[in-house]
Parts: structure tokens; sequence; C-alpha cells
């Protein structure tokens, strides 16, 4: 009985969607089964590829997610933004909902590359001389403070991190790391090359990959590593179709390779709580 449940409930999940993916874009998509995400208030902040202004000419993930899982989505990303702009949307998803949010996806950091913020420390590191033991006598022991500083990538991510912690200690928050890159020109006034490049500062986009994937150690929230899952890597021709211009722009995903990020977080959100009530 429970491999003929399993079976079933794969079924459910997994043939929809494929169905669905032949589909056109503009066709809604079905809500796949009821899930610990489902009519959830889920807060998105983020850059370029989250601002709620792409919904103009194409569809984007968090609404594949809207349908896919039934969440209720809030956006607050905004193109161009870094890390050290994430209390900016914060303190705007605070003056609009209050706490009345569910959980937080921050994805974020492909900018922080391509304006070459250098990546930092985690912590200040100094001796202090600390009580230990039951008769006073103290020790020297290594003390951590988080670094504070707009400067560094680590520094931004301590800041918001801190901001949110301590703003909705209540709520699930969820980072998801930025996926590739390839090239990008705006009408030859913004060029950016493909990841395969260093940035000015002489760091790869792997560089800051490894940065935010510490984030799940540094700061008890869950990770998801979306540059890995979603299977996207517009530096091939051959995953050109999923971006807005195989030409000049293999940095924002067009419907097609939205689509294919949401169904990726899809089944990782599935994994984890949606709330802590």
């Amino acid at each position: 009985m429970r491999k003929l449940f399993a079976f079933v409930l794969a079924v459910a999940v997994v043939m929809p969607l494929t169905v669905e993916a032949k589909k056109k874009q503009e066709e809604p998509k079905q809500l796949t089964i009821q899930n610990q995400w489902y009519g959830k208030r889920v807060a998105y902040l983020g850059d370029s590829i989250t601002d709620e202004r792409q919904t103009t000419t194409q569809k984007v993930y968090w609404q594949y997610l809207e349908e896919l899982l039934g969440i209720v989505p809030t956006v607050y990303g905004i193109s161009g933004n870094q890390w050290h702009q994430v209390i900016p949307q914060a303190e705007r998803m605070i003056a609009k909902q209050g706490q009345e949010v569910d959980a937080i996806l921050i994805f974020m950091g492909t900018n922080d590359f391509n304006a070459c913020v250098p990546i930092g420390e985690w912590y200040e590191e100094k001796p202090v001389n600390l009580e230990v033991n039951p008769d006073g006598t103290k020790e020297y022991r290594w003390q951590r403070t988080p670094i504070m500083d707009d400067s560094t990538v680590r520094g931004r991510i301590n800041k918001a991190m801190t901001f949110l912690k301590k703003h909705y200690p209540t709520k699930q928050i969820i980072v998801l790391t930025p996926i590739h890159r390839a090239i990008f020109r705006s009408r030859n006034r913004n060029i950016q090359p493909d990841e395969l490049y260093s940035n000015k500062v002489g760091l790869f986009l792997s560089d800051y990959l490894k940065v935010y994937q510490e984030i799940a150690n540094v700061w008890a929230v869950p990770v998801i590593d979306l540059n890995s899952i979603c299977g996207l890597y517009p530096v091939m021709d051959e995953h050109a179709p999923y971006f807005r211009s195989a030409e000049n722009d293999r940095l924002h995903p067009n419907s097609d390779g939205q689509y294919r990020m949401a169904k990726a977080l899809m089944y990782q959100l599935l994994a984890h709580p949606a709330d802590f009530e």
C-alpha cells in the first residue's frame, strides 16, 4: 500500500510538470500537490532576476512558484542591487507587511561580483582575558566579532543577516546562490563579460559562490545552491535559448529559464519548513 501511494504521489508531482513544460509560457501551470508552502506568504529580496518589473515582458520564477506550490508572493527585488541593499529592501518589507510574512527568500550576489566588491572576512578576532574557572581565575581566549562593513561581501552579508535575524527571529529565511552568468551588453554602455573571466580585482564568480554557501553555517539559514541545481549554463551556446538574447544577454533568464529555476527550487523548498509555527 505504501509503495502504491508513493508511486501515485510521484506521478502527481512529475507528470503535470512534464506536460506543462511543453505548453506556452503564458498558459497557467497547475498546482502539483498540497504542500507546506501552500498559501504561505513569502517575501522575495533580490536583484534584476527577481525584480517585479520583469513581469511586463515575461514570467519569472516566483510567479511559477506561486502556481506550482501555491505560494503567496510579495516582491522587493530591485535591478542592480547588491548585498548591502538587502536592508533597504527589508525595510520596505517591514513598512508594508510588518510580521505578516511566513518566509523570506534572498536571491542576491551576482552584482557584487560584477562590482568587484572585495570578499573580506566574517569576523574580527582578538584575545580576551576571560573568566573560565569557578575560583575566578582567567585565561586568554580568542573572541570573534562579526565584521559589519559595506566595503566587503562578508561584511555586507553580516549586516543584512543581523538585521533580518533581529527583526524576523521566528521566520524562515532562505538564501539562494546566483546562477551561472555569461555575456551581457546594454547598448554598449554596460558590458559584462562571462564568468570565465575574473572581475577587476582578480576574483571569479566561483570565489563569491563559496562565500554565499558559507552563509548557511555562519548565520544558521538554509542555502539553496541554485547555481548547480537549476542546470543553467549560459557560457555554452546550447543553453542560450534559456536566456533573453544569445548575443547580448545571457545573464537574465527568459521565461523558459525562469521556469527551469522554479522547478528546481520547488523540489528544494519541499524539503524545508515554510514557517516555524
